[in-house]
């Protein structure tokens, strides 16, 4: 190698190190962990003004769903579909009663989503979530998008439980 080269190979800028996939970033043919139990995401949500998403995660024919947002810290909750209806969305209750358990409405919100892959919504658009906790900590998440409600309970995931295995 003559000594051009070398000089060339010194004095040439390192290429930028390729910044880590977070868990807020991921899409559909990605892998994450939650809890122990490794999934492919399928499909996501994004709300950007909320700095919100919600992946469809599936683990061969099991499909949850996990929410991501990130506030002054991030905060997770995994979910699984229920079979269920409200008759609308603008009479939505304060407190719902699911199998003998009271959810209290935490939280209420609307918003432009986006849709990529396989999700409940197959096109964006203008949705409204409610969000609702029982008194054992377990949740309860009502979604509507162009006529549509979808219901989901599930739990709070700790941080330390979640984690990126592999971004495209």
């Amino acid at each position: 190698m003559s000594i051009f080269k070398r000089i060339k190979n010194i004095m040439a800028k390192p290429e930028p190190v390729k910044a880590e996939k977070s868990i807020l970033s991921l899409a559909p043919g990605d892998v994450c962990e939650v809890s122990l139990v490794t999934y492919q995401v399928t499909g996501s949500s994004r709300n950007r003004s909320r700095n919100a998403v919600v992946l469809t995660l599936q683990d061969g024919t099991d499909i949850r769903y996990l929410s991501i947002e990130e506030r002054e810290r991030t905060v997770y909750a995994l979910y699984e579909q229920i079979d269920g209806r409200l008759d609308t969305f603008d009479e939505v209750p304060t407190t719902l009663e699911l199998d003998d358990r009271a959810y209290h409405m935490e939280e209420n919100f609307s918003g432009v989503i986006a849709a990529s892959g396989k999700t409940p919504f197959m096109q964006g658009g203008e949705q409204y979530v409610w969000q609702y906790q029982s008194d054992d900590m377990k949740l309860l998440r009502v979604e509507w998008l162009d006529g549509r409600f979808m219901l989901y309970v599930g739990e709070s995931v700790l941080p330390a439980d979640v984690r990126v295995i592999r971004g495209a």
